[in-house]
């Protein structure tokens, strides 16, 4: 993964989560849960 990439990637989370809890959304348990299995799956196919 380039740093650009990453930087979007993390940019993107940024913005997902800002929009979530300024709109008052119940989707940061899901979209943690979601993060955590990425997490897992990168680790796996490190």
């Amino acid at each position: 993964m380039t740093n650009r990439i990453a930087l979007g990637l993390g940019l993107f989370l940024v913005v997902v989560l800002a929009l979530n809890f300024a709109l008052g959304l119940e989707w940061h348990i899901f979209l943690a849960r979601k993060f955590l299995d990425l997490v897992r799956l990168v680790a796996f196919w490190r």
